[in-house]
């Protein structure tokens, strides 16, 4: 009886998983992936970037800060400003470097290409998935938009990174426990000193009947760490005892 259950289990599992196949398959023809480095629809069929884009996109591999992950000269081990500067996250890692993707980034977060998240949760997983298991972390938190932004926007990409990257290493998101308060102005306008006063008290706790010892936070692009350092004070004050954070890409370090 339980060989016969089991068969089953194992038959309806197959049937399912060729059933979404055959539905994935279907809305790719009716709605062609685009190539998240040329924009234009990818070839060959079935691809999700085209090969000779693969190259455009430069992954922060070698040498780079044992703190935030920034790229750095061979014989440093951390960044200058992680030298000088205490940081409220354990540490942290990102994927390119960001000059490589810079619009593609602006395309994802403002563009409505939302069916990149798909791709770059897919590298995400492959080359910092080992980071993300070895932290052991009990949920990945995506940095949230204040809601008056989403409604604009329509959507927050760094959701949309973490349900695709929490999928593939099986590690459970919680959109909602962190909570954007303040409507900040815009980082790329400020220097570090104004970016820090800027997100002071920006965020808040939402699900604070959750408890939690180790998180990862995760947003699409890392600079100076102020919206890290501010998410992950709100965190701390919340009794998460370790905070870390992937990123998609960021700068280079000095």
């Amino acid at each position: 009886m339980r060989e016969r259950l089991s068969k089953g289990k194992s038959f309806i599992a197959e049937r399912g998983s060729v059933w979404n196949k055959t539905v994935r398959f279907a809305v790719q023809l009716l709605f062609p992936l685009r190539c998240p480095m040329c924009d234009e629809i990818v070839t060959p069929f079935g691809e999700k970037i085209c090969p000779a884009c693969r190259w455009k996109r430069r992954l922060l591999t070698g040498s780079y800060c044992m703190k935030c992950g920034k790229k750095v000269e061979e014989q440093r081990e951390f960044c200058g400003d992680c030298r000088t500067r205490k940081h409220e996250f354990v540490r942290g890692r990102a994927l390119y470097e960001y000059e490589s993707v810079t619009g593609s980034l602006y395309r994802f977060k403002y563009g409505g290409r939302q069916e990149y998240a798909d791709f770059y949760g897919e590298e995400l997983a492959f080359y910092l998935g080992d980071f993300v298991r070895s932290i052991r972390p009990d949920a990945l938190i995506p940095i949230p938009i204040h809601p008056d932004r989403l409604r604009r926007r329509g959507y927050n990409q760094a959701v949309l990174l973490a349900r695709s990257l929490g999928h593939r290493v099986n590690v459970p998101v919680l959109e909602n426990y962190l909570l954007r308060v303040r409507n900040t102005v815009p980082l790329k306008r400020l220097n570090p000193q104004e970016r820090q006063n800027n997100l002071k008290k920006a965020f808040n706790i939402r699900e604070n009947d959750v408890k939690l010892n180790t998180v990862i936070l995760v947003d699409d692009i890392f600079t100076t760490g102020s919206t890290v350092d501010e998410a992950a004070r709100t965190l701390s004050a919340a009794g998460v005892q370790r905070v870390y954070f992937v990123a998609l890409a960021c700068g280079a370090g000095i």
